[in-house]
C-alpha cells in the first residue's frame, strides 16, 4: 500500500497533501470517532468530492476503508493484550453496534473477535524484540476492496451449481 500511496502522490500539489495528511492524523489519533466525508473535508479545507477522491489517490484506498482498517486494527490490539470484554472493545473502538462489529471484523480478518482472542491468547509470542512499526504492518487487515463488495463475492461463491450461468 505504501508504494501504491508514494506512486500516486508525487503528481499531486504539496499543499493538498499537507491537508489530506491533517485529516488523516485526525483519523489515526481518534478512529474511534465518527469520521464522514463532510467532516474530513472540513479538517482538509478542500470540498468532499475532492477530498474522497484526492485521499484515494494519496493513500490507495478510500476514506471510509482506511478509517475501517485503523478500527480492526485498535480493536485486534485490544483483543490480543487485554482481557477486555469483545462488547466494552467494540464500542470503543467506535463500532455502534455489537453485531455490526462482529460481522465486519470477521468479514475483514477471516475469524470472529472471539476466535481471534483465542488463537492469539494461545500461541506463544516473543514479540518484544520486533520493532512496533513491523508489528503493526504484520497486523493490518488487508482491505484491498470494500467489505460490502467481499460479502457479495462470497455469497457468489455460494450460490448452488445449478444456479450459476457460465460465461463462455
Amino acid at each position: 500500500m505504501a508504494d501504491t500511496a508514494s506512486r500516486s502522490t508525487r503528481g499531486q500539489d504539496p499543499a493538498l497533501l499537507r491537508r489530506l495528511l491533517r485529516a488523516k492524523d485526525r483519523i489515526d489519533a481518534a478512529s474511534h470517532e465518527d469520521w464522514p466525508v463532510p467532516r474530513l473535508a472540513r479538517v482538509s479545507g478542500v470540498s468532499e468530492a475532492h477530498f474522497a477522491r484526492s485521499f484515494k489517490d494519496a493513500f490507495g484506498v478510500p476514506p471510509h476503508r482506511y478509517l475501517l482498517t485503523r478500527r480492526i486494527e485498535r480493536a485486534t490490539a485490544l483483543l490480543r493484550d487485554t482481557d477486555l470484554p469483545i462488547t466494552e472493545i467494540a464500542f470503543e473502538t467506535g463500532w455502534n453496534s455489537l453485531g455490526t462489529f462482529g460481522r465486519t471484523f470477521r468479514d475483514v480478518t477471516g475469524e470472529s473477535p472471539g476466535e481471534l482472542r483465542t488463537r492469539e491468547k494461545a500461541a506463544p509470542h516473543q514479540l518484544d524484540r520486533v520493532p512496533g512499526c513491523f508489528l503493526s504492518a504484520a497486523h493490518r487487515p488487508d482491505l484491498t476492496i470494500a467489505v460490502s463488495e467481499k460479502r457479495r463475492l462470497e455469497a457468489d461463491d455460494r450460490v448452488p451449481g445449478s444456479q450459476q450461468t457460465e460465461v463462455p
